[in-house]
């Protein structure tokens, strides 16, 4: 059967993703596969990841009404029969089927949360995650920013960050005039929040120890009116580097960028007023973005981070300085990661609890976060 345009670059992206998923999650997949393929315009672009995304999330109940072993093109012909969903509706399938989790995942989020909120998050989980920008406070306002786009596009304030701006159809903000500038970014309103937790102030010391790209340091650096010095580090330089330009486009000008094995690290031990470890995690609390996750799951795999998460706690807490705060931060809602963990550098590393902040992913509204500012 011949493919159409769409059908083509649907399946390039499917069989390649699922061949390479170990490397990108898949939004970042998504993105750079259409930067290679330009000819793919932006309601193509729009139509496919849809698809995509619809199929992965909801592989479970495709797989059960496919020919075995299935395959991405046999869900999508099960996927293409419009009457599908009452089909799985009808069927009284099993409810991990019925919310399409792996079975030892769904037992998992049972055993942890309870059934009801368990299966909540897994029906939550299946839905389009809400597009959410940050307005940059360095260079604009929120008001300001809304006032230019209302008669543009269908937007509105978000109800718990100062900070969020929703638009309620999907946009191509790269190209947008004000992304270019540095006026916002895009960040999930529960990961504002987190970032809240940093009340840092003018001419603090500040250490972003797991920084990735700075979504974090974005977020609160104005705070700081480009005063003091942050400092972001990361193990991985290729992630660094892309820190580096959205620093450059926001307007943070006191901010350094420090690798793993940079030989400046040491002189930064016990000296910061602050720091954030944005560790990671399960990211099951921002499973509508990337569901491949959910396939992946692995309650070993799991332990393993709880331990590297430990580890990686103690190495950061050694950059702060007496009466300094840390703040813990997943996008997880498995309580071992989250309260678990709190209670555990409370216990074993005589720190202090401050404050807690937590999130559970929202129907149209916020992605699952964890936050516990700590002090000595």
């Amino acid at each position: 059967m011949a493919l159409s345009f769409r059908e083509f670059h649907l399946f390039q992206i499917l069989n390649g993703f699922s061949q390479e998923n170990k490397r990108f999650p898949l939004d970042r997949y998504l993105s750079h596969y259409f930067r290679r393929h330009r000819a793919v315009g932006s309601k193509d672009r729009r139509m496919i990841a849809d698809t995509v995304y619809d199929l992965i999330r909801w592989r479970a109940p495709l797989d059960h009404f496919s020919i075995y072993p299935p395959t991405w093109e046999s869900r999508y012909f099960v996927y293409s029969q419009t009457a599908w969903r009452e089909r799985a509706q009808a069927a009284s399938l099993p409810p991990h089927i019925a919310l399409s989790f792996p079975q030892s995942y769904y037992s998992f989020l049972v055993a942890a949360l309870g059934r009801e909120k368990a299966e909540e998050f897994c029906a939550l989980s299946n839905e389009s995650a809400p597009t959410v920008v940050r307005v940059n406070g360095l260079k604009t306002t929120r008001e300001n920013l809304l006032k230019s786009w209302e008669r543009l596009y269908p937007v509105s304030p978000t109800s718990h960050s100062p900070w969020g701006i929703r638009f309620h159809k999907k946009v191509n903000f790269f190209a947008m005039k004000e992304f270019k500038e540095g006026l916002f970014e895009i960040q999930d309103e529960g990961s504002q929040l987190l970032a809240d937790l940093m009340e840092v102030e003018p001419g603090d010391q500040v250490l972003d120890y797991c920084s990735g790209s700075g979504g974090k340091t974005l977020a609160f650096a104005c705070r700081m009116q480009k005063r003091g010095q942050i400092y972001l580090h990361d193990k991985r330089k290729e992630i660094l580097a892309e820190a580096k330009k959205r620093l450059r486009r926001a307007g943070v000008q006191n901010a350094q960028l420090l690798c793993y094995d940079d030989p400046k690290k040491g002189q930064l031990k016990h000296t910061m007023d602050w720091v954030l470890v944005d560790l990671p995690c399960s990211g099951s609390g921002t499973l509508r973005r990337n569901p491949d996750m959910k396939w992946k799951f692995q309650r070993e795999e799991l332990e393993q981070l709880l331990a590297e998460q430990r580890n990686i706690f103690k190495e950061a807490l050694t950059f702060l300085k007496p009466k300094g705060k840390i703040v813990y931060g997943t996008c997880s809602v498995f309580p071992q990661e989250n309260e678990d963990q709190a209670a555990y550098f409370q216990k074993h590393l005589s720190l202090s609890l401050e404050r807690l902040f937590q999130t559970f992913p929202l129907h149209e509204g916020m992605d699952g976060f964890f936050g516990a500012r700590l002090t000595f």
